[in-house]
C-alpha cells in the first residue's frame, strides 16, 4: 500500500501558489521601482504594471483566507 501523495500534488498546492504569487508580486514591486527610475515618462506601462500588482496582491489575500481562515468572533 503506497501512502505517499502523488508527486505533482506538492506542485499545486494552495501553500504552494501562494508562495509563487507573493514571488510575483515582489518582482513586479522591483520592476515598477526600476521603472519610475529610468522611465518617468511611460505613464501607461507604469499603470499597467501597477494594476497587475494590485491584481496579485488581491490573489494574496482571497488564497491566504483560503487557507487560514477568520476565527469566528
Amino acid at each position: 500500500m503506497d501512502l505517499e501523495p502523488p508527486a505533482d500534488t506538492n506542485l499545486r498546492s494552495p501553500q504552494r501558489a501562494l508562495i509563487e504569487l507573493r514571488m510575483a508580486h515582489a518582482d513586479l514591486d522591483s520592476l515598477i521601482d526600476r521603472a519610475v527610475e529610468l522611465a518617468p515618462a511611460d505613464d501607461l506601462a507604469l499603470r499597467r504594471l501597477k494594476k497587475r500588482r494590485l491584481l496579485l496582491r488581491d490573489q494574496i489575500a482571497q488564497l491566504q483566507v483560503e487557507l487560514d481562515p477568520p476565527e469566528p468572533a
